[in-house]
């Protein structure tokens, strides 16, 4: 049983019932949603008992904030002690702070049922509320892991509709925010296209395999924008970019294999075009020429990523973005730290980058 279903039936088999029995006229939502292989549908059948059966409650009632300790105690004391044959009880975080099913004779139960407002879970995951409104430096701070995060995995039941309604507001960006967000990243390519054939070519091999690694990702992450989906964090980026049937993948593939920067020069190039054919099909710039060429008469081929970034950012039409005076894209492009991309308070320092 994977995560998702055994998630459902904890709500629908454990806590639903309780909560109807003992906190009467109480409109909660439910759902799997936030941290976890099990939300991005990667578990499977062999981590089942590493996930255990847990899931998250969110509700606006006032009730909720007067009450959580309540609920968790009732929970606690009430919910079966297995779900599909897997325990709801979880050990003590080990080291690393995981937690495992751990199988009890008699409660209470320490189970996994977060309970949250869905003004306060969605404050804890992005740094806001998309009920108030989601500003354009809301969208290009907030990295995609984290949309992917609320936006993923499957509402239970939403009597009241707000979390359904949260995450309809998040569920992809704005037409003209998603052209900044592309146009960062082929302003990547146009930054190192070029150069990971002139490390080669002065006898760089690590170099050039290094720059062609960032190119790779790069364009993965251009796939990502191009089939509107939101790319996961590192463990789950290539397995999430393999379900998106890309056909630059073979090239990326030949990218990382390549044993000579000439070699990793073509597969990219063909990587490349795929991409630039798949921009014009999107029909959101005017035609842009999807040829390559040779960077400024020197040996080296690129696609000339500057050409799509001025295509996109010619056709965004809201004034915030349009007094940008920089293409970094969103904050996926500006940084890879783990830190800042999964701690809201950090970054909302970065938020003058598209306010100012």
């Amino acid at each position: 049983m994977r995560g998702l279903d055994l998630s459902r039936r904890l709500w629908v088999e454990g806590v639903e019932p309780i909560l109807e029995r003992r906190f009467v006229g109480l409109d909660a939502a439910a759902a799997l949603i936030g941290y976890g292989s099990e939300v991005l549908g990667f578990d499977d059948e062999s981590r089942k008992t590493i996930i255990g059966a847990r899931g998250c409650f969110c509700s606006s009632v006032a009730m909720i904030l007067a009450q959580p300790e309540e609920i968790d105690r009732v929970l606690a004391n009430e919910l079966p002690l297995e779900i599909g044959g897997v325990p709801t009880n979880f050990a003590p975080p080990t080291e690393d702070g995981s937690r495992m099913p751990q199988a009890i004779e008699r409660g209470p139960v320490a189970h996994r049922v977060e309970v949250h407002t869905v003004s306060a879970f969605m404050r804890s995951e992005l740094g806001f509320d998309p009920l108030d409104g989601v500003s354009v430096a809301d969208w290009l701070v907030t990295p995609t892991q984290k949309l992917l995060r609320v936006t993923a995995g499957e509402v239970f039941a939403d009597p009241i509709g707000e979390l359904t309604a949260a995450r309809a507001h998040l569920a992809w960006y704005p037409h003209d925010v998603w052209l900044q967000v592309m146009a960062g990243e082929w302003r990547r390519i146009a930054q190192l296209e070029h150069l990971h054939g002139r490390a080669g070519s002065r006898g760089d091999e690590l170099g050039s395999r290094l720059i062609a690694a960032r190119l790779v990702e790069t364009t993965m992450r251009l796939g990502f924008l191009q089939a509107r989906r939101y790319a996961p964090y590192p463990k789950w980026f290539g397995s999430a970019y393999a379900t998106l049937g890309r056909t630059e993948r073979p090239a990326l593939d030949g990218v990382l294999a390549a044993g000579s920067w000439q070699d990793r020069e073509a597969a990219l190039v063909e990587a490349y075009m795929v991409l630039a054919v798949a921009h014009n099909e999107l029909d959101v710039t005017p035609f842009v020429d999807p040829e390559p060429r040779q960077f400024y008469g020197r040996p080296f081929r690129i696609i000339g990523g500057d050409r799509f970034v001025a295509a996109l950012r010619s056709a965004i039409k809201n004034p915030e973005l349009l007094r940008l005076e920089h293409e970094a894209g969103a904050i996926d492009f500006v940084s890879t730290n783990v830190d800042l991309l999964t701690r809201p308070a950090l970054w909302a320092r970065v938020r003058s980058l598209y306010t100012e």
